[in-house]
C-alpha cells in the first residue's frame, strides 16, 4: 500500500474532529435563517453560559447534578452487576425474578420518580434511589447475558491446570465480561443523565434539572441553552477522556486474551 496515502480509517478519524464545530455552524445558519428571540445563536448563548457561570450558580447546579449522577451511577452498576451475574449463573433465579427486572425495564420512570417522591419526600435519597430503581435493570440484562455467553472451555482448561480461582476469575471471566461492563455503563451514563435532570424538574433544592425548570417559566431559552450546552460539555468530557480509553484498553485486552 502507497505510505503516503491516507487510510480510510484514519480519514473518518479526522472528520471526527469537524463534527462539533459542523453543528455549532449549523445552528448558527439556522438561528440567522429563523431570527427569532427565541432562537438564540450559539454566540449568544456562549454569552449567557459565560454571565451564569460568573456571576450566578451554573458551576454549583452542574457540580450538584454531576453529583447525583455519578452516586446513582455507581449504585446501579453494582447492584446490577450482582444481579446479573447471579441471574445468568442460576437458571432457577433468572425464572423466579425475571418478571422483576421485565417490569423495572418497562415502568415509566417518571411514575418511579413520583412514587419516591411520595413515599420518601423531596429528598436527594428519594432522587438517586428513583434513579438507580430505573437504571439497575438495564444493567442487569446486559451483565446477565454476558454471563450467559462465558466461554467456559477456559475454566475448563485453567481448573485441569490448577490455576487458582482468583486468579481464573481475573484472567478469564472478567476480560470477557468486561465488554459488556463497558456497554452498560456508556448506555446507563446516556441513560442516567436525561433521568436526573427529569427528576430534578419534579422536585429538588437545585441542579441543572431545577434551574431549567425555572428557565421554562420564564420563557428563557437562552438560560436553558446555555445550562444544556455546559452540561453536554461536560458529557463529552467524560465520553472522550474516560469511556473511549477504557474502550481502547478493553479491546486492547481480547486479543491478547484470546491468544493465551
Amino acid at each position: 500500500m502507497d505510505r503516503g496515502r491516507k487510510s480510510p480509517r484514519g480519514i473518518s478519524g479526522g472528520l471526527e474532529w469537524f463534527s462539533l464545530p459542523l453543528l455549532l455552524l449549523t445552528w448558527q445558519i439556522l438561528a440567522v435563517v429563523v431570527d427569532h428571540r427565541l432562537f438564540p445563536t450559539p454566540i449568544e448563548v456562549v454569552g449567557e453560559l459565560w454571565y451564569l457561570a460568573t456571576e450566578r450558580s451554573l458551576l454549583e447546579d452542574v457540580f450538584k447534578t454531576l453529583t447525583r449522577a455519578a452516586i446513582a451511577f455507581v449504585v446501579a452498576m453494582g447492584a446490577g452487576i450482582v444481579l446479573g451475574g447471579i441471574f445468568g449463573r442460576f437458571r432457577a433465579a433468572d425464572q423466579l425474578f425475571g418478571s422483576w427486572v421485565l417490569i423495572g425495564l418497562n415502568i415509566p420512570a417518571i411514575v418511579v420518580a413520583i412514587t419516591c417522591y411520595i413515599w420518601l419526600g423531596l429528598t436527594e435519597f428519594a432522587l438517586i434511589l428513583a434513579v438507580v430503581i430505573n437504571k439497575a435493570p438495564l444493567v442487569t440484562v446486559t451483565m446477565r447475558e454476558g454471563v450467559r455467553a462465558l466461554d467456559h472451555g477456559y475454566g475448563e482448561l485453567a481448573r485441569v491446570y490448577r490455576v487458582p480461582f482468583w486468579r481464573r476469575v481475573r484472567r478469564f471471566v472478567v476480560p470477557q465480561l468486561m465488554p459488556y461492563v463497558l456497554t452498560a455503563a456508556r448506555t446507563g451514563l446516556s441513560l442516567i443523565w436525561k433521568i436526573v435532570l427529569v427528576f430534578e424538574v419534579l422536585g429538588s433544592d437545585g441542579g441543572v434539572g431545577f434551574r431549567i425548570g425555572i428557565f421554562f417559566q420564564n420563557f428563557d431559552i437562552a438560560g436553558i441553552l446555555a445550562y444544556t450546552m455546559a452540561f453536554m460539555t461536560v458529557v463529552i468530557l467524560i465520553e472522550y477522556a474516560v469511556m473511549r480509553q477504557l474502550e481502547a484498553k478493553v479491546l486492547g485486552w481480547r486479543p491478547a486474551f484470546l491468544s493465551a
